[in-house]
């Protein structure tokens, strides 16, 4: 496997460096979140071990970035001290696959990361189509069809509707769809609503039957009604 390391303590992540080369993994290693942003972006790696406290820019904000604005769903475990519900839930939500509190063996990083990277590469291209009922969502050509017909969306269109997808049935609160839509730079103004109003207009012609749901005071959900 081709992993990258983004820890900023150097003896832990020489440590994990050595013992994943002698495991016969292909390892590059990053000591900030820039850094290693730099290079999860630039580089294909089976997975990547991350902490969360980094200098220059947090392991939780790179992960976002990764999977907002790059789409890269490369497996990401993190490693942390941090260890309370909250923080994991948070972890979870911006899109980890995996999530370890130091003190961990290294020989228990190491068959979680094959048991990541297998998952992935049984899901084949599957993992890279998002489907609710007859809407497809292509994460590699970004195309979304309903049924035969093509739907055009804006890339914040796209943004939301791939979270909504992600979590359906769930409901998504407004707060995530901000987030996903423009990252931490969220309008003054409420514009989701009138993204919101958009995409339900895109994927919801004559009579299809509806997908986009509003949930009151909670935020939107996809989903096809029986």
């Amino acid at each position: 496997m081709s992993i990258l390391i983004i820890e900023d303590n150097a003896q832990l992540a020489a440590n994990l460096y050595d013992y994943l080369e002698a495991c016969g993994h292909q390892l590059d290693a990053a000591p900030d979140g820039l850094s290693g942003l730099h290079l999860a972006s630039s580089k294909h790696y089976d997975a990547i071990v991350l902490d969360w406290n980094l200098p220059r820019l947090d392991g939780l904000s790179m992960l976002r970035w990764l999977r907002g604005d790059a789409k890269n769903m490369v497996p990401v475990i993190m490693l942390t001290a941090r260890d309370q519900v909250a923080d994991k839930i948070d972890g979870f939500e911006s899109g980890l696959d995996d999530y370890l509190v130091k003190p961990v063996a290294l020989p228990e990083i190491e068959v979680r990361l094959r048991s990541l990277v297998a998952r992935r590469r049984q899901a084949g291209t599957a993992a890279n189509v998002l489907s609710v009922a007859d809407l497809h969502f292509d994460l590699g050509t970004l195309q979304v069809r309903r049924g035969e017909r093509e739907v055009t969306l804006t890339r914040t269109g796209r943004r939301l509707l791939e979270l909504l997808m992600r979590e359906s049935p769930q409901v998504v609160s407004r707060a995530r769809l901000e987030h996903a839509a423009w990252g931490d730079a969220v309008p003054g103004t409420d514009l989701l609503r009138s993204h919101m109003y958009v995409l339900r207009r895109a994927i919801e012609v004559d009579d299809e039957p509806p997908l986009l749901h509003t949930v009151s005071g909670s935020g939107y959900r996809i989903f096809a009604r029986d």
